[in-house]
Order: structure tokens, then C-alpha cells, then sequence
């Protein structure tokens, strides 16, 4: 595994401050997002074990996933969650030009629209691929409305070298009521996600933590 912050430190949260990396709450809200999809071989799966808990989560798509399946989509705002955006085409913000990915940004935003009708948040909520963006886009985007989201935990589930035991340890060892945790609604990710999340959710109903929705 290389190396990556699992839990974000306090100085990175304090350097970064315009970016959202929790929320700090005292009624034990915690906030479970899933990047990447939707894809008909995940999304569904994971609404599944979250119902069985009354979860609420954030999913931050791909606008290009949302085109393919616009059913999977729907049945994200059915269900009552939130949902986000990953840019159309999940760019690297380090590797794009600013207009290059606003624009990316902005089509995603548009297929969101058109495929929500009136089910969706107000709120612009924006998670950069990778985690990777430039300032100057940031400043953008800000400007533009959006809510740049990142994350206090991340399970590392898209990692093959991880062991789906190591990538449950990331989560349970970190969550705090407040923490903004990243999961991946992938294929690449759900040998682990498949065993991670349904345990996830068991401890997070022991501990009383209540899943919610970002706004």
C-alpha cells in the first residue's frame, strides 16, 4: 500500500481550511460517502445494507456513470441520500487545466440536474478525484457554489494490496462523530467494501452513531 493519510491530521484540516473535512457535531452524526459510481454491479448492493440500518449517505458520482445508468442513479435519490459531484470523467485536477476541469465539473453538475429532477439537495457539494486539485480551481468552484468535501477517514478500500481486514481497521479504529468517511462504490474496491460495510454499519449501530446526509 502506498502511503496516504487514513486518518487527515489537524494541521492539514487547518492549511486546508476552506475544504471540508468533517463536520463537528455533539449528536453523534457521522457521514458515510461512496465515490465513483453508480454502477448497477455496486450502487445497489450498497442502498441494500444501507436500508437495513436506516443509513443515510452521500454518493459523489461520475457524470459519464450517471449517463450509463440513470436507473441506479434514480435509485440512489429514491432512497433518500444525497448525492455529489466527481466530475464527468473522474479527471486529476494536478493533471488539468483550470478550464478543463471546471468544465468537467460543470457537465457533471448539468447530468446531475437532468437526471434528478426534483429530488435534489440545493447544496453543490464537490469531491475532487484523487483528492487533487489546484488552488486556482478550488477558488473557482467556491466561487461557482460549490462545497469542496473531503474526507477526516478514508477506508482505502480501492487498494488491491490491502486486506479487507486491514481496510475495516482504517474505519472502525478512526470514525469519531463528526467524521466524513470515504468509501467506493466500485468494482475495484468492492472485494473489500463487500466485507468492510455491512460490519461497519453494525458497529456504527452499536456505538450509536447515526449515518446521515451531507448538506
Amino acid at each position: 500500500m502506498k502511503f496516504e493519510w487514513i486518518k487527515t491530521p489537524q494541521i492539514i484540516k487547518k492549511i486546508f481550511s476552506k475544504y471540508h473535512w468533517d463536520v463537528p457535531n455533539k449528536n453523534n452524526a457521522v457521514y458515510l460517502t461512496f465515490d465513483d459510481g453508480p454502477i448497477p454491479e455496486v450502487t445497489p448492493w450498497v442502498l441494500s445494507e444501507l436500508e437495513k440500518y436506516d443509513a443515510k449517505a452521500t454518493f459523489f458520482c461520475i457524470g459519464e456513470n450517471i449517463e450509463k445508468h440513470p436507473d441506479v442513479f434514480r435509485q440512489v435519490l429514491e432512497k433518500g441520500h444525497g448525492v455529489g459531484n466527481h466530475t464527468c470523467h473522474h479527471i486529476n485536477g494536478w493533471n488539468s487545466t483550470i478550464r478543463e476541469y471546471i468544465d468537467n465539473t460543470e457537465k457533471c453538475q448539468e447530468i446531475i440536474k437532468e437526471n434528478s429532477k426534483l429530488r435534489i439537495q440545493n447544496s453543490k457539494l464537490f469531491r475532487p478525484p484523487y483528492g487533487k486539485i489546484r488552488p486556482r480551481q478550488s477558488k473557482v468552484l467556491r466561487k461557482k457554489g460549490y462545497k469542496i468535501i473531503m474526507w477526516d477517514v478514508l477506508s482505502a478500500d480501492y487498494d488491491s494490496t490491502l486486506s479487507k481486514e486491514q481496510c475495516l481497521e482504517n474505519v472502525l479504529r478512526n470514525i469519531e462523530s463528526g467524521s466524513i468517511v470515504v468509501f467506493h462504490d466500485s468494482l475495484k474496491a468492492f472485494p473489500r467494501l463487500g466485507y468492510v460495510l455491512p460490519k461497519v454499519l453494525h458497529f456504527l449501530e452499536e456505538k450509536n452513531y447515526r449515518p446521515e446526509i451531507l448538506g
